[in-house]
């Protein structure tokens, strides 16, 4: 198994990191040793990026004390390229987490960045050929508001940076790298074609660089999927997004896909798009959760899937790209398991539903039945109420359990709408989570069911899982209690 960089620009490659974070917790599997997310994105203040470093500072503290072999949540690791270079060079970067720290940004005009009133006459003229007075008067501290011209100006500095210098001396033979960007703004747009061109044409002069020439790279490129709502004082106007993106499909027709810079190349966008409030950044910019990012997501898990006989390269080409795009079964506004395709529905259904039945546990029943079962009170390592106010639990589990549901209830609020889970299901009604689908009746009189069985499935566990350290056991023993209910209750 190898390592998988994923590389996410701007705010719709936060959103995709953010989502795919929350598919790994629920246990979808890659074949990836560890994963190590870039953000790209100029605007530190951004709301959608912040929210999703936090949700990966979460996965990472719980996973560190409850990862345990056998539990299918919080498997994957995520790692940031900080911490591999420390492990692999003793040293440490500029970059403490997983943003990539964009220089000559912050407080400061593009006229400034390109020191414009230092040119000569001659340059001035060519520069205002190619850059209108808005342009140049554009403050880039929160991103780009949609001028790729701008964003591929700035981004271009990220093959002089230490991290990319650092990518490339911790970059293997048989790692992978998958870069997330939207067509349609300015940061995404800009920076896929430069990130992509910096990898393949990767200098002589940098560790590795014959991986990265002939590196497995994938990539999605992610159409128009949301609008925003008309703004006189706003930069961003929606009536824009499908120019862009056709003037960007048109270039990387010619520069990406033209040229077999990509082993494996995924499309997704939507027709239905939602207008969000049009807000061009900072902390204000916490879009909703989108099915589309999901499906996104799943592009990196399906590439991570893929045989290394498909990924080969030659002289910094791709051998035999591969084009995939991303479609439902039915054209539906509500977006439900069966929905989805026979794939999509293997990699996420039974995950994301075993997650989802731990917390309505944790939710409704965890507080009332801690200490007066088996499965919190067997053994020599007890599952108590003291572990209820752990750091651990309090701080890390449920903080992350709260992000969670609220990505699925933005994705359920959301055009088109996914939602898999019914709102009002519990108590009696627990094994009727799932829109779309029943659960199987039992046929014994009298037999156990919701939360019963559950913590008779509980205390089964408990007997399997042993004495490890009680973050571990507590995660274990959930994992192995959801995976038999569904079995018991769907026949997955």
């Amino acid at each position: 198994m190898a390592k998988l960089f994923i590389i996410g620009i701007g705010g719709t490659g936060s959103r995709v990191i953010k989502s795919l974070s929350f598919l790994l917790a629920a246990g979808v599997k890659t074949h990836a040793s560890e994963i190590i997310p870039i953000i790209v994105d100029p605007d530190r203040a951004n709301g959608d990026m912040n929210r999703t470093v936090d949700i990966l500072k979460n996965y990472q503290r719980i996973r560190e004390r409850g990862f345990s072999d056998k539990s299918a949540f919080f498997y994957s690791k995520i790692t940031t390229l900080n911490e591999l270079v420390a492990v692999n060079q003793k040293e440490k970067l500029t970059s403490p987490d997983f943003r990539f720290e964009l220089n000559g940004v912050q407080n400061e005009r593009f006229r400034d960045f390109i020191d414009y009133n230092n040119l000569d006459s001659a340059n001035k003229s060519f520069t205002n050929l190619l850059f209108s007075e808005d342009n140049l008067d554009a403050d880039m501290e929160v991103g780009f508001k949609g001028n790729p011209n701008i964003g591929s100006v700035v981004l271009n500095q990220f093959k002089n940076a230490d991290v990319f210098k650092h990518f490339a001396s911790n970059f293997e033979e048989n790692d992978r790298i998958f870069i997330i960007s939207s067509i349609f703004g300015g940061t995404g747009a800009a920076g896929f074609p430069l990130i992509l061109k910096n990898i393949r044409n990767a200098s002589d002069q940098l560790p590795n660089f014959a991986f990265l020439r002939n590196a497995k790279v994938g990539a999605i490129t992610i159409l128009p999927y949301f609008g925003v709502a008309p703004d006189e004082k706003s930069k961003i106007d929606k009536a824009t997004f499908i120019s862009k993106a056709k003037a960007a499909l048109s270039y990387y027709g010619r520069n990406v896909s033209g040229n077999n810079s990509l082993n494996a190349l995924y499309y997704i966008g939507d027709k239905d798009t939602k207008d969000y409030d049009n807000k061009e950044g900072a902390a204000e910019q916490r879009n909703d959760a989108h099915f589309v990012e999901v499906a996104a997501a799943l592009s990196i898990i399906d590439f991570s899937n893929l045989d290394d006989s498909l990924l080969q390269s030659t002289n910094g080409r791709a051998d035999n790209p591969v084009y995939k795009e991303f479609g439902i079964k039915e054209d539906v506004q509500d977006i439900h398991f069966p929905h989805l395709g026979a794939i999509s529905q293997e990699r996420i259904m039974k995950p994301l539903t075993q997650y989802k039945l731990m917390i309505m546990y944790l939710r409704d029943k965890l507080a009332e039945t801690i200490g007066k079962h088996p499965w919190s009170n067997n053994g020599k390592i007890k599952i108590d109420k003291a572990f209820t106010t752990s750091p651990f639990y309090q701080d890390y589990l449920a903080n992350f359990n709260n992000a969670f549901m609220e990505w699925l209830q933005e994705l359920q609020r959301n055009k088109v709408s996914f939602s898999p889970y019914k709102a009002d299901a519990g108590g009696n009604n627990l094994f009727y989570l799932l829109n779309g689908r029943e659960p199987v009746k039992s046929m014994i009189p009298f037999a156990k069911n919701n939360y019963e069985l559950f913590i008779d499935q509980l205390n089964d566990a408990e007997k399997k899982v042993g004495d490890p350290p009680v973050e571990q056991k507590f995660n274990a023993i959930f994992s192995e209690a959801t995976e038999k209910l569904l079995q018991k209750k769907f026949n997955w």
